[in-house]
């Protein structure tokens, strides 16, 4: 693409050189940056990108963009300035990749908890509907066969056009996105056509982000707000969840049609008769398109929740009741959401991506009412994020299991023993008897095993599907399921080598 093409829409301060030159491809990282490039300069958090314009044309980058002068480019470089590049930035994705949500039905899933879980809920059952449906989120980018992992929930800008660029060009119809607040708030999705916004919760977390819940309520607002009708002809819709009571806020924020599902309130879409069993969970729903009953494979009553926020979105689509009710039933969960860990012992080992109180209560909950043995806990909280919900989880443990093995969990740059410290604040009122700390997280996954009678049930919180592990500068590679196992079979080795021959 021509530089001035790509660049008509901008309101530019200055520029120094040709806007003919060929675009190839367009970065904010100059280690990505190849021959016949364009880089834009944004300042981040730690580093600012206009210190590595030189990089990006030692790359192959033929044109520059920033938001202030830059000593001594080369003559042949094209240097643009602009008031703020991060702004610019999705007008630049956008017209790179040729608009390409203005070419697919984008669905925009958001919350505390629950979007992963629900954008693949929507995906299969749009999927099994015939209607080809690709999937961006915490996981991957995935449509059909093709997929590739991501490194954020929300991806950048570009990553993200890019992504939906590759949808087109693999047929999809439709898009289905978690959108997380950081996302929204770095602007990542500026530019984005959605058609249905959905709203899951809001709990407790990333207030080292947002500083408060009001702060953290309001950035999600923007979502709502961006929806608005489009010159596009249809109707935008946002679904809410009637038992929030964020959504109330929300609905007075978006000028599109406004459809509720939920249990305890009224609502458009509602579920009653929730049974939560070993199987799985059953519930009955009504909604303006008929009524039914439904069966999960999955467990717990936020598994309900996004069934309703997913049916919904779908109704909304044109999807029939039934072709939802036969999709849900077949829908076998997410890797690392209250994932069971095959072990062939007469205990069960769940794995959980539970990061925050919310979804650690959730969890817990769900558990406790499919469990007729002991439920032992394994937690921990990770360092750089939001210290206030530490004590906050601990209790929630604490209150909901049998026993407790606090853990590390990725504790980056900050020190394992003054995390726990505080997560140990929030167990003023429980009895030392039922809780144990082992801070290497092999070692109390291990003792959990060890621990384990028949009927009881494991659950090991906060990394769910990850197989990173980082303590200041050691990253190690393991998921806690691999630790599960192998605490298994050097139990069995131990069996075996104290078991005299006959």
């Amino acid at each position: 693409m021509i530089l001035k093409s790509l660049t008509e829409q901008l309101i530019l301060k200055t520029i120094t050189g040709s806007t003919s030159v060929d675009i190839t491809n367009l970065e904010t990282d100059s280690r990505e940056i190849r021959p016949g490039g364009l880089f834009v300069c944004v300042p981040g958090f730690n580093v600012d990108g206009h210190d590595y314009a030189r990089h990006a044309i030692r790359n192959g980058a033929v044109a520059i963009v920033a938001e202030r002068e830059l000593p001594v480019l080369p003559g042949n470089v094209t240097h643009i300035t602009v008031p703020d590049t991060r702004r610019i930035l999705p007008i630049l994705a956008n017209t790179f990749f040729e608009d390409p949500t203005q070419r697919l039905k984008l669905i925009g899933i958001t919350g505390t908890n629950g979007k992963t879980t629900t954008t693949h809920m929507v995906e299969k059952i749009l999927n099994d509907a015939h209607r080809k449906t690709g999937i961006i989120g915490t996981l991957y980018m995935k449509i059909g066969d093709h997929m590739e992992k991501t490194l954020n929930t929300t991806p950048d800008t570009i990553q993200l056009q890019r992504y939906f660029h590759t949808m087109v060009t693999h047929g999809g119809a439709y898009a289905v996105l978690e959108v997380s607040s950081h996302g929204l708030d770095m602007g990542r999705v500026r530019g984005c056509d959605f058609q249905t916004v959905v709203f899951t919760n809001l709990t407790h977390d990333h207030l080292d982000f947002h500083q408060n819940m009001e702060g953290y309520r309001n950035t999600k607002e923007l979502l709502f707000a961006q929806i608005g009708n489009s010159n596009r002809d249809m109707l935008k819709k946002a679904v809410l969840n009637a038992d929030d009571e964020a959504s109330s806020y929300y609905a007075k924020r978006t000028s599109a049609q406004i459809v509720t599902y939920g249990i305890r309130n009224e609502a458009d879409v509602r579920a009653t008769q929730i049974q939560n069993m070993r199987e799985g969970c059953t519930f009955h729903v009504e909604t303006p398109w008929g009524h039914g009953d439904f069966s999960l494979k999955v467990h717990g009553v936020h598994n309900v929740y996004n069934a309703l926020a997913a049916m919904t979105t779908c109704l909304l689509e044109g999807v029939t009741l039934e072709e939802i009710r036969r999709s849900l039933h077949q829908f076998a969960g997410v890797h690392g959401r209250f994932q069971e860990i095959e072990t062939g012992r007469r205990f069960h080992v769940v794995v959980d991506y539970a990061h925050n109180p919310g979804g650690l209560k959730a969890t817990l909950q769900s558990a406790k009412e499919i469990t007729s043995g002991k439920m032992i806990c394994v937690m921990g909280c990770r360092g750089e994020r939001d210290r206030l919900k530490r004590p906050l989880m601990a209790d929630i443990a604490a209150s909901y299991s049998d026993y407790v093995l606090f853990t590390t969990d990725n504790s980056f740059s900050e020190d394992p023993e003054q995390i726990m410290a505080e997560m140990l604040g929030g167990l003023t009122s429980h009895e030392a008897g039922n809780w144990e700390v082992i801070l290497n997280r092999k070692e109390a996954i291990q003792r959990a095993v060890e621990l384990a009678g028949d009927e009881d049930r494991i659950i090991i919180t906060g990394r769910g599907h990850e197989t990173r592990y980082v303590a200041g500068s050691q990253i190690e590679s393991f998921s806690d399921e691999d630790i599960v196992l192998r605490s298994l079979l050097d139990m069995e080795q131990g069996i075996q080598m104290m078991t005299p021959e006959l």
